[in-house]
């Protein structure tokens, strides 16, 4: 699954990254420790540009009655996106797609209770690209809520022995076609929900302190307690 991530760069290496163009709806900073029914910065394509705006992580339907349903829809699985009734349409109209540098899960230690937080990260310590649906919920008093979630697929080996699940990392080929509006084909956007190479990427563990989702500061990110980077 994916309930923590981090997006720590400057705004100019993410507008620079993703090709993001014109006014932003969001004040962007860098963030250590985004969490679940937070606002995160997502980027959709409104037919000619990529541009950033807020989200809220948990996705609520637009024929939900409780906003509180998308604390249940943090994550969708890709293999069973088409029998959901809440994420089948937006797979065919609403993809966007949410950029990070890193995403955090908790490795059981032993058969004990305690578990080690780890943060997943690209060798190169690069910008990437994960796959979201949205969708818009309108509210009895007119208040509209915009939401999303992360769509999560098999983990690779790097992944495997901190969790069952990660979030579906786009190649940077498939970006533009995961956001492109007139794509509607669903097994071509099937095809590029799969599992980011594992020799690309790492994993190594931080402070038990990003498990508290008031705290975020660039100490969550630092190495702690084990010297080996998976």
């Amino acid at each position: 699954m994916c309930g923590r991530y981090t997006i720590t760069v400057t705004e100019e290496e993410l507008m620079l990254r993703f090709s993001i163009y014109g006014d932003r709806r969001i004040q962007y900073e860098p963030r250590y420790n985004i969490a679940p029914g937070q606002l995160l910065p997502a980027i959709i394509n409104d037919g000619q540009h990529n541009r950033l705006g807020p989200l809220k992580w948990g996705l609520v339907p637009n024929w939900a009655k409780d906003e509180k349903v998308g604390f249940q829809m943090i994550n969708a699985r890709a293999e069973t996106l088409l029998d959901k009734p809440a994420f089948r349409v937006p797979l065919l109209r609403k993809r966007c797609m949410i950029p990070a540098d890193g995403f955090y899960d908790w490795q059981q230690l032993g058969r004990g209770k305690e578990k080690q937080p780890m943060r997943i990260v690209m060798k190169s310590r690069s910008l990437f690209a994960m796959a979201g649906l949205y969708d818009m919920w309108v509210a009895e008093d007119g208040r509209k809520v915009s939401s999303c979630t992360i769509i999560t697929t098999s983990s690779n080996p790097v992944v495997a022995p901190i969790h069952d699940r990660m979030p579906v990392i786009l190649q940077p080929e498939h970006e533009q076609l995961w956001l492109d509006r007139d794509m509607h084909d669903v097994a071509a956007l099937q095809k590029v929900l799969v599992p980011f190479p594992a020799a690309d990427m790492q994993a190594y563990p931080v402070s038990p302190q990003v498990g508290k989702v008031a705290n975020d500061n660039p100490s969550l990110i630092e190495p702690c307690g084990m010297d080996t980077l998976f």
